[in-house]
């Protein structure tokens, strides 16, 4: 196929002496859709990609510098400011369906917990410090429990996985491709991820270090434009984005089908209700003893994208 035109098309000699790293959470067929779109190929700067597995990970990356972009869930810049700081909430990755979650907490097939309340002593396996970590904060808090009434397991996906597919916890809380694919092979969802108990929007963060030059910010900006323009271009042609979530996550093509249903969604700036959301999740975490110091989440945004941008729009 042609190349998708990035979104500044000036000469931008500049420019040429950056390379950006792309964070790859969870693999979300950014770098394989990058190939197919060419979207890159006119970019005045290189990019290459650097793979995560989950979101703590990757803001560690991008606080050190190792990284200048990548998408988290809603927990990972909670967790993350309360321990370091050095970077930034960006823009916004919100769901093109506000009803269909993005993570849930799942059990097995034939389980007997029926509702949250049945998790009393039960092992809830979650991502420690991931978005599927607030979710299971909230979910426990909806019906009078707390962290201390189950048994939470601290894993991380893969870990997650193998322990719910043997049976070794009761629970798990996860996001997609692996929350859809469970399902579809007969795992059922104890509490879908929408609001109030969650958000359905994950969110870029930047390093400091890639914002704080303003002819870097404004490469920064050009890079995550043309990453939006991607996964518009994904969205619109089903069957090349799950070829790309197959090749990335290993999956079969099947599967990759099924967890791109859960995965579209559209970038936009960072608006006050974000950052309102963020604060109060954060001070949930705080107040559960999760973190141990506030989070100022206003101090660690600095949205890079024009007002009303939507990469819905975009053709």
């Amino acid at each position: 196929m042609a190349p998708l035109s990035g979104p500044s098309t000036a000469a931008h000699p500049e420019w040429s002496q950056y390379t950006f790293t792309i964070g790859d959470n969870g693999g979300d067929g950014s770098q394989a859709l990058a190939k197919i779109t060419g979207v890159f190929d006119n970019a005045p700067y290189k990019v290459r990609f650097a793979r995560f597995t989950y979101g703590p990970p990757l803001i560690q990356a991008a606080a050190s510098g190792d990284i200048d972009l990548g998408a988290v869930g809603d927990v990972p810049p909670i967790t993350g400011a309360a321990k370091e700081y050095g970077f930034k909430i960006v823009a916004v990755n919100r769901s093109l369906r506000p009803t269909q979650s993005q993570e849930n907490i799942i059990v097995p097939q034939g389980s007997p917990i029926r509702n949250l309340a049945d998790l009393r002593g039960k092992k809830l396996a979650v991502p420690q410090g991931s978005s599927a970590h607030g979710l299971a904060l909230n979910a426990l808090k909806s019906v009078g429990l707390t962290p201390k009434d189950v048994q939470l397991v601290f894993l991380p996906p893969a870990d997650g996985a193998t322990a719910f597919a043997t049976g070794k916890v009761d629970a798990w809380a996860i996001w997609n491709p692996q929350s859809a694919i469970a399902v579809e092979h007969g795992a059922r969802i104890l509490a879908k991820g929408l609001p109030p108990i969650d958000q359905t929007s994950s969110y870029y963060v930047a390093s400091d270090k890639s914002l704080a030059d303003p002819v870097k910010r404004a490469a920064l900006t050009d890079l995550l434009q043309r990453l939006a323009h991607e996964f518009a271009w994904a969205h619109q042609h089903t069957d090349q984005y799950a070829q790309a979530l197959s090749q990335e996550d290993g999956i079969s093509l099947a599967d990759a089908k099924v967890a791109l249903i859960a995965q579209e969604s559209r970038v936009t700036p960072v608006l006050p209700a974000d950052i309102a959301a963020e604060q109060q999740l954060g001070d949930a975490f705080l107040q559960a003893g999760q973190i141990s110091v506030k989070v100022n989440v206003a101090s660690i945004t600095d949205s890079i994208l024009p007002a009303g941008y939507d990469s819905s729009k975009l053709g």
